[in-house]
């Protein structure tokens, strides 16, 4: 048999190590001497010992090891599990060093990318057609008016939430069919309807977004920087994009003010 101070050092782990396996019933001594509290070990153990350290650099907790030491539950079921999630660990690696390229190369900071989550809201909604891209405030605004109208008692949700949906699938520069979308304090069970405005409950939505400043002429050049790199990062969408304005017109008189947010629901 070997004292402590020889298995450790034919195992190279240090004695520290050998009683903390002890404490956790992972592997303890063949023999505990009474008088002093030597500790021996026996060179079979040293198998034992390697099986646990081999279990250790794969990743497992004390506790997973344990269940395949002590409990003898099937090895494979615990470790395809660690596999799976060190999966999911190293796709959120990938994705932020996606990022910290993206931050490297990007020299236009004030078009930063990033991800967040929308919370689940009520909106109303009415869709249509604009003959032109300039038409769209009218559109908002009838749309609201046309609400009210219906919903007398209505109220928008604070911070306010309202966004734009092109729903032709392509890019269009004339007669543009769009959804506008208004989120609204839900506190009745139903609201009144007619064949333009709806109501809909919206899940949480997990979003990329990209904040353009300045006028809308402008706009396609942030979808395009924001859709390179969803396509770079195989990441995929599944909803329309959102065009939130922030800043506008109607409380902007200068168009380099003015702050649109594009998110596009991603899974």
């Amino acid at each position: 048999m070997l004292k402590i101070g020889d298995f450790s050092k034919m195992s190279k782990v240090t004695i520290r190590t050998l009683r903390f396996y002890e404490k956790e019933k992972l592997l303890s001594p063949t023999k505990i001497d009474k008088t002093n509290g030597y500790r021996y070990y026996e060179n079979r153990q040293l198998l034992d010992l390697a099986r646990i350290i081999s279990l250790k650099q794969t990743g497992l907790s004390i506790d997973e090891i344990k269940k395949i030491v002590l409990d003898n539950e099937p090895m494979l079921d615990i470790l395809k599990s660690k596999k799976i999630e060190l999966e999911g660990v190293i796709k959120a690696y990938e994705h932020q060093l996606s990022k910290l390229n993206y931050l490297i190369k990007e020299k236009n900071m004030k078009e930063e990318i990033f991800e967040k989550t929308i919370p689940a809201c009520c909106v109303y909604y009415k869709e249509g057609t604009v003959k032109q891209y300039s038409d769209l405030s009218d559109f908002i605004q009838t749309s609201g008016v046309e609400c009210l109208a219906l919903n007398p008692d209505l109220k928008c949700a604070t911070p306010d939430y309202c966004f734009v949906n092109y729903l032709d699938g392509e890019y269009k520069d004339h007669d543009i069919k769009v959804r506008y979308s208004q989120a609204v304090v839900k506190n009745k069970e139903n609201f009144n309807e007619n064949n333009n405005i709806k109501f809909m409950e919206l899940p949480d939505s997990k979003c990329i977004c990209i904040y353009h400043k300045g006028a809308y002429d402008n706009l396609g050049e942030s979808y395009a920087k924001i859709m390179k790199y969803i396509e770079d990062n195989k990441i995929t969408i599944i909803d329309y994009p959102r065009e939130c304005y922030i800043d506008g017109i109607w409380n902007k008189e200068n168009t380099d003010d003015w702050l649109t947010e594009i998110q596009i629901p991603i899974k």
